[in-house]
């Protein structure tokens, strides 16, 4: 098969779309024809080496696709040849007291496919049954392989970890990227007043298409500021931070007493400082969040294929394009997701 990989972490020059094994086929795995897959910024950095995390080379990235299945397992039994399917990257082993509860996240072998071992850019993949979910037929493939990671990440930080209730005021920082966009259609749906960040006006028009009642160019102003001067000196309730060191400080300053930040990444970097002041001064909340567990994915994918929510697509292009596609995503090049077609399927 083709797939893209890399032998060696680097810039977008080490990528390359070529053969690749065929998968074998586990007892408790599916193997999938992939249809579509998408770009997350997971895959930047995962092409440029993140501290600690050691991969099998030659590696494939990505961690958002949809296909139809081909070969199962003989230990499978949700699925079974021609079922279309998309994929939750979560992985964790189970026996652990946190999948005992119900939470696989927080599992000490959780991991993602993609990130920590090796991923679905490719035409076919071997995916662990419980990490795909159905796709309804109607569903076009572009939006059922570009859904999943965004989504249910946004879901489960907004909804599940952080709580958003209906008549608070929420902002959103970077709304034109996957994760930006997926949380401004959440906090919308959950009935928040939604604040909303980006670069250029074009950004900040598209996060007002997805439900922002209120935009900043953060590249002009001071976000906290502005949010200061929109609230009447109030603040928002939750601020949803992905951005990290370059926006942190903001965020604790943009907040009322008693608010709190939810983040699931850091892509300016890791280590902002504590804040310590504005956090017991003004009694606030830092919550983390990554991914979602199952429950959590099922319930936010129901709404993205009724209609709900929306995958907005930036581009779609063949694999054998993937530099560009890696390019739009480390350039901050339009808003939404980029998709990527084996080139069989074109």
């Amino acid at each position: 098969m083709k797939a893209v990989q890399f032998t060696e972490h680097g810039d977008r020059d080490v990528l390359e779309y070529g053969d690749f094994p065929d998968p074998e086929v586990g007892p408790d795995e599916v193997l999938v024809d992939v249809k579509a897959a998408s770009l997350n910024h997971l895959d930047i950095w995962t092409r440029r080496g993140l501290p600690g995390v050691e991969l099998e080379m030659p590696h494939i990235p990505g961690s958002d696709m949809a296909g139809v299945v081909t070969e199962v397992g003989e230990r499978v039994s949700r699925f079974e040849a021609g079922d279309r399917v998309a994929l939750i990257a979560g992985v964790a082993g189970g026996g652990d007291e946190f999948s005992r509860k119900g939470d696989p996240t927080l599992a000490p072998d959780f991991h993602i496919i993609g990130e920590h071992v090796r991923g679905v850019h490719a035409e076919f993949a071997a995916i662990p049954e419980e990490n795909l979910v159905p796709v309804p037929e109607g569903v076009p493939w572009e939006v059922a392989g570009s859904a999943s990671l965004v989504f249910q990440t946004a879901w489960r930080m907004l909804v599940d970890r952080g709580e958003l209730r209906p008549g608070e005021k929420a902002l959103v920082l970077g709304a034109s990227g996957g994760v930006g966009h997926a949380a401004v259609q959440i906090a919308d749906y959950a009935g928040a007043e939604v604040y909303a960040t980006a670069s250029t006006d074009e950004k900040l028009e598209y996060a007002k298409e997805c439900g922002a009642d209120h935009v900043i160019n953060y590249e002009e102003d001071d976000f906290s500021k502005e949010i200061r001067r929109l609230t009447d000196g109030r603040g928002v309730d939750m601020v949803v931070d992905h951005i990290g060191e370059a926006t942190y400080k903001q965020s604790l300053k943009s907040l009322v007493k008693g608010g709190r930040v939810v983040t699931c990444g850091a892509t300016t970097g890791p280590d902002p400082g504590a804040g310590l002041n504005y956090i017991f001064w003004n009694q606030l909340s830092v919550i983390g969040s990554t991914m979602a567990t199952p429950g959590e994915a099922d319930e936010v994918l129901d709404l993205v294929w009724d209609g709900t929510f929306e995958p907005r697509i930036r581009e779609t292009l063949p694999m054998s394009e993937i530099d560009r596609a890696h390019e739009l995503i480390e350039e901050r090049q339009g808003f939404g997701k980029v998709v990527v077609i084996p080139d069989s399927e074109l």
